[in-house]
């Protein structure tokens, strides 16, 4: 449980700073948080699934997969958020 609140929290802040960076793709903070919340959650269970993080044993929550599953929500987070701001973008002309 613990492991899914990181990477919801890791990928909210990942796609609020895609789009702080990335200011033509920002959908605004709420939406950032959404889209980073679902892109997030989506990279932690990918990278888990691959057994690059722990896969939601309770006793994997050591400090390197805690910083592998924010770093991978982060980038998760970030990643979703461009997509959706391209798409969007696209479907705006």
């Amino acid at each position: 449980m613990m492991e899914l609140l990181i990477s919801l929290l890791g990928g909210a802040l990942g796609g609020n700073a895609a789009g702080a960076v990335l200011k033509q793709f920002s959908l605004g903070t709420l939406w950032n948080s959404v889209v980073g919340i679902l892109g997030g959650g989506l990279g932690a269970q990918l990278l888990a699934m691959l057994g690059v993080l722990g896969g939601g044993g309770g006793s994997a929550m050591d400090i390197g997969n805690i910083i592998a599953n924010v770093a991978s929500s982060g980038v998760g987070g970030g990643v979703l958020l461009a997509i959706v701001g391209v798409v969007k973008g696209m479907m705006g002309k």
